[in-house]
């Protein structure tokens, strides 16, 4: 289980101490509001490698901004305009899959892990070193590896901090508890724009209508697992892993509001809950901070002027993802490896217009199935297991979507 003991907390020293940190998935939506935070605390971090996707131009200026010793871009083919924008910076320009691992584990206090998709594992592994802290946004890292990275992170003895705003929100709110004093941790999700639409008009939705969130700014994968709450279920998958709480010990509430984050229960009857208002920039600053506490911007909640918060229980016939995603989770092994493939596949379809809201379901559910038919469902003992898995059932979900009329 993720602790916050004595012997795992950062060094305190008398004043402020620097820290050297590494942005791994610096021109998304997490990366833009970490740099935000760095803004809000001049003085206490420096950059030493920020990593994007494709966007050169993005990434060149946050590295200028930031003053980073170097910047790695995923595309191979956007390394000449990286280039052309960091010249006369000294700021060090790379691109490729080696370059991005070669600077996840450059040496540094905190890498903030916000790599989008079964892309962030590899970096994030390689980001494990002794005394490390992992700022872990990416899900993806635990859902499709989470038993072996939670054993290389112990064994480097390298702190897991989650930033994910519901995982943040229930890390604050066990303070330090007793495993076996925890009865129940719970989830929220907002019910995203679909929460009270039909069955019907769900199974219908465009991808315009899926990325018209109504809380949270996110990128189109994210926000499309987030209106089919397919995104609560994989959350579900990284809390087993983060907190080592059994399957049974996890739920889901729909909170319209996303101001209570997460929610623990405890033996004695104490129901310990994290509020905040939904800005990544809470959990970010939290973990960037840890153990101390770092000013940011965001909008301070009053809970007068709010008046009403919410909940309702999730509606497992019109959200069906989230059903499949918590039965993978109680299957375990590598059926949320399959999941987790699968939905990335089925997702990019759906962005590209090739598969309906409800194909969506669909097709990982026809993964799932064909990956537990041909034992797939088998422990994972390394990092390469995992990939190998993903791999496996990437193939199987292309090979559905090429033969359309089950899944369109």
């Amino acid at each position: 289980m993720l602790e916050a003991n004595p012997d795992s907390r950062l060094e305190v020293r008398a004043g402020p101490t620097v820290r050297r940190l590494t942005i791994l998935g610096a021109t998304g939506s997490i990366g833009r509001s970490t740099a935000q935070v760095l803004r809000d605390a001049p003085g206490l971090f420096e950059i030493e490698a920020v990593v994007g996707g494709r966007d050169a131009m993005a990434l060149a200026a946050l590295a200028r901004e930031l003053g980073a010793s170097c910047a790695v871009i995923a595309d191979e083919t956007a390394l000449a305009d990286l280039r052309d924008a960091l010249a006369g910076s000294g700021i060090e320009a790379s691109a490729g899959r080696q370059a991005i691992i070669e600077a996840a584990g450059r040496p540094v206090d905190v890498v903030v892990g916000a790599i989008t998709g079964a892309a962030g594992v590899e970096p994030m592994f390689a980001a494990l070193a002794p005394g490390r802290t992992i700022a872990l946004a990416n899900k993806e890292t635990l859902v499709c590896a989470g038993a072996p990275f939670m054993r290389a992170a112990k064994a480097a003895h390298c702190r897991i901090l989650p930033m994910d705003s519901e995982h943040n929100a229930i890390f604050q709110a066990l303070g330090g508890a007793s495993p076996e004093t925890i009865e129940k941790m719970i989830l929220t999700a907002s019910g995203g724009p679909f929460r009270t639409w039909t069955a019907r008009a769900i199974a219908a939705a465009t991808p315009e209508q899926a990325l018209l969130h109504p809380n949270w700014l996110m990128g189109p994968k994210v926000t499309v697992d987030s209106a089919g709450l397919m995104n609560k279920g994989l959350e579900l998958i990284e809390a087993h892993h983060l907190f080592g709480v059994p399957a049974d010990k996890l739920d889901v509430l729909v909170h319209p509001q996303s101001i209570v984050h997460g929610l623990v229960s405890f033996a004695d009857g104490a129901l310990v809950a994290g509020l905040s208002s939904p800005d990544m920039k809470v959990p970010i600053a939290h973990c960037l901070g840890w153990p101390d506490r770092i000013a940011t911007t965001s909008r301070r909640l009053d809970l007068s002027e709010i008046a009403t918060l919410t909940f309702e229980r999730p509606d497992f016939i019109r959200f069906p993802a989230l059903a499949l995603a918590m039965e993978m989770m109680r299957e375990g092994g590598a059926m949320p490896t399959v999941l987790n493939a699968a939905n990335e596949l089925a997702v990019e379809a759906f962005l590209a217009g090739a598969l309906s809201f409800a194909g969506i379901v669909t097709l990982v559910r026809s993964v799932c199935e064909a990956a537990a038919r041909e034992g797939l469902s088998r422990d994972l003992s390394s990092m390469a297991d995992a990939l190998a898995v993903d791999h496996i059932a990437r193939e199987r979900a292309r090979t559905i979507l090429a033969h359309p009329p089950s899944v369109r």
